[in-house]
This record gives C-alpha cells, structure tokens and sequence, in this order.
C-alpha cells in the first residue's frame, strides 16, 4: 500500500497525473515545410531573373558616346564633366585637329572610327547596342640613347636572343646561328708585349639579392671580372643592367640539390634529382626566365645534383642547345659536368680556387696567391669567390696589381671557349 491510499478518501481512487508530450519530430517537419513552402511561392512571384545573385549597379554616363549613325565625329568631352584626377588623361585621350597625320594616336577616333558594345540590363535583361571610338595606340616611342647605354640593354637587336615561354624569356641561338655566350662575350685584350701572358678568369656570385654588395662589386672590381646572379632579387634587371654597362660578363646561378637538402636549400624552383627531365627544365625556364644578357650558367650548391648523370645531363644539353656556356664552381669533386660537357660541344669552365672558402683576410690573400701560382704553372686559372664585403674589397685590390705582376685578367668565355677547342 502506498502513500497515496492512505490519504486518499474512501470510496475514491487516487487520480494519476497526465503527462503532456511534445510532438518535436512533427514540429520540426511543420516548420521546414512551411519555409520550404515560403521560398516556393517567392521564387513563383518575386520578379528577379538573376535568382537572387548578388549585383551591384553603376550609373553610366551615356552622354559620352555617339552612334555613328547620329555623330561622323566624336566630339570631345568637356574636361569639367571629369573629376580631377582624370583631367590628364581625358586631354591626351582627346582627338587630333583635322591636320593630324595618320597613325597619330587618336586620329582614328578623330575620324570617326567605332566600334559597338552591347550593353545588358542586369534587372530586365534587355539589350542595348552602342558605338563607342575604337581603341587607339599610338606608336610606341623609340627608347633615347643615352650616355651610360641604358638603351643598349633594350636593344631591339637582343631579341634575337630571346624566345618566349610560359614563364617569359629564355635564352636561344639566334637564327643566324650567333650564340648568346658569344652575343654577350667580352672581348679579350693581350697585354702589351706579352701574348703569352699567365691568364686568370675571377668570377664573384651571389650578387642581386645585396642591393649594397651588389653596387660594390659593380663599382670596385674590373669589368673583366664575371659576376654571377642569383634569380631571386625583384630588382634584378635593373642590377644586371649596370653590370653590363661596366662591361662585366654575367652568369645565371642555378640553384641545384645538395645532399642535405631540404635542411640546406638553394632556394625556389631548385632543380632536384628526384624531379622528372621535363620538370627540371621547367623549373630551368622559370631560373632563365628571370633576367637576360648572361653568357651561360653556373651551379649554386648542388653536390648531388650534379653527381647524377640522369639528372644532370637533361640540363647541360639544354643549356648547349639554347647557346650558353656552363661553369662548374669546383665544389664537387664528384661532378659530372665536364664529361657530360664534351660529349655535348658545350663550352665549359671549372673553377680551380674557392678564393674565399674560408672568409678572412689571411686566407683569401693566400687563395689568391695559389690561383697566381695555378695560373703561372698551367698558363690559365680559374677562382671564384661569394659576393662578401671581404672577398670584393680583397679580389678588387688583387686585381688592381694583376698586370703590374705580368698576369691577364680575362672573363670566363675566354676560359670556356679555350676548353672547347681543346
């Protein structure tokens, strides 16, 4: 017996409470019918042929175009119907008087030249014809000689050297068979008396990412020192401009695989043994891509890279095809580029001496002096160096008492062309 028969009174049953349930499923449906219902009807009535996609409306000021039909000409519009900062614009895209010659930009216009625009209501959908002028370009203006021969860099004349590829200009013999390397050569001059002079090539890279150090290589080493860039600085036409015009023959450092890489990384677009052919010389168009006016290419890092002979061999031809010299800067003594080189009539170079392997003074003053002794002993050498404050400042003191000593300083195409014909 419970509680509840004791209190209850005779005769009576106790009630049992009701419990209310809450029908949540049949709620839920309701009320996704009725936004679906909503929606339904709306999309029924509303007058929107664009479904509901966002638009945004700009008045446009039609008082600007003529129909041919209506106007021979067109005729100007008045500069205070501009804002401001439109005015310039609006006088030089003004048209010529009646005496202007043909080609002059704007003369079409000025003619009556149009072109028509279909112009669609994106509420209504209606259509709408207009003439507007035809586009006009004039000619463009000849690039100015000047005194420094910053014209000289844009020479018409180097597109021939040039061939266009998804990722912009890359390096080709030109028709008449003339190869960029030697386009772009230096010309060698014997010292007075002295035809069987020691010869010495110096080649300093890693120039274009150091605005700074790059200045000082340009301005303190001689131009019969080679430099050599790196693809990366954003400026980098602008550099290799200036080193042109102080006569420098210029190199392309390619970044390639070394044998801690991705712990040790050139940089982008590194060209890797694990990497297809196809997709290294990809990656080789981008490095090209980047500057002009080089004479060939040379190797930063890459110790495994250039060990494999699968890998690398697809570059080196490709680089002899395109005409362009390859310099090995003598890291590796494991690497296969000059045998690949001779099989392929590439103009090749080593470097003898890593002038600045140790960068200090002492020890660059003694590289030196083993490249002068390598020179003396085999008549030609090689020695390269980074672009460090202490390796140009020392490099461009050596260079500076080269002749006094009896030894030339020659670019590295002179060095290349040599092993070639031997």
């Amino acid at each position: 017996m419970t509680a509840d028969d004791l209190s209850a009174p005779l005769g009576r049953q106790p009630r049992k409470r009701r419990r209310i349930k809450i029908p949540v499923p049949q709620i839920i449906a309701a009320a996704l019918a009725a936004f679906l219902g909503i929606f339904v009807l709306w999309t029924l009535v509303a007058d929107d042929p664009l479904g509901g996609e966002p638009m945004a409306v700009a008045p446009a000021n039609l008082r600007i175009v003529a129909k041919a039909s209506d106007a021979p000409a067109q005729q100007p519009v008045a500069a205070a119907e501009y804002p401001q900062q439109h005015k310039d614009s609006a006088a030089a895209a003004a048209p010529p008087g009646p005496n202007a010659p043909a080609g002059t930009p704007g003369a079409a216009a000025a003619a009556g030249a149009t072109t028509t625009v279909t112009i669609i209501d994106g509420k209504t959908g209606a259509r709408q014809e207009i003439s507007v002028p035809a586009p006009t370009a004039g000619p463009t203006a000849p690039t100015a000689p000047t005194s420094d021969g910053a014209a000289a860099d844009a020479a018409p004349a180097d597109q021939r050297f040039v061939e266009t590829t998804p990722h912009g200009p890359v390096p080709r013999i030109a028709a008449d068979g003339t190869r960029p390397s030697d386009a772009f050569a230096r010309p060698v001059q014997p010292l007075p008396g002295r035809p069987d002079a020691p010869r010495v090539a110096l080649i300093v890279g890693g120039l274009g990412i150091s605005a700074s150090a790059t200045a000082d290589a340009i301005a303190k080493l001689p131009g019969s020192v080679t430099l050599g860039f790196v693809p990366y600085a954003g400026d980098i036409a602008t550099q290799v401009a200036r080193a042109r015009r102080s006569g420098h023959e210029l190199l392309l450092q390619v970044p390639m695989e070394p044998f801690d890489y991705p712990d040790n990384d050139p940089g982008p677009q590194t060209l890797l043994t694990a990497l297809t052919p196809q997709q290294n010389i990809d990656r080789l168009y981008w490095l090209m891509s980047r500057f002009q006016g080089y004479v060939g290419l040379a190797n930063t890092m890459g110790a495994r890279f250039t060990a494999s002979e699968p890998a690398f061999g697809p570059i080196l031809r490709e680089t002899a095809k395109r005409g362009l010299i390859f310099v090995d800067d003598g890291s590796n003594p494991r690497s296969v580029a000059g045998r690949i080189a001779g099989a392929n009539n590439l103009p090749y170079a080593r470097a003898d001496v890593i002038l600045d392997a140790v960068p200090t003074p002492v020890e660059i003053d003694r590289a030196l002096g083993r490249l002068e002794m390598a020179a003396r002993e085999r008549s030609i050498a090689v020695g390269i160096a980074s672009a460090l404050p202490v390796s140009i400042e020392h490099i461009a003191k050596w260079a500076k008492a080269a002749e006094s000593r009896g030894l030339l300083l020659i670019p590295i195409t002179a060095v290349a062309a040599r092993s070639k014909q031997s």
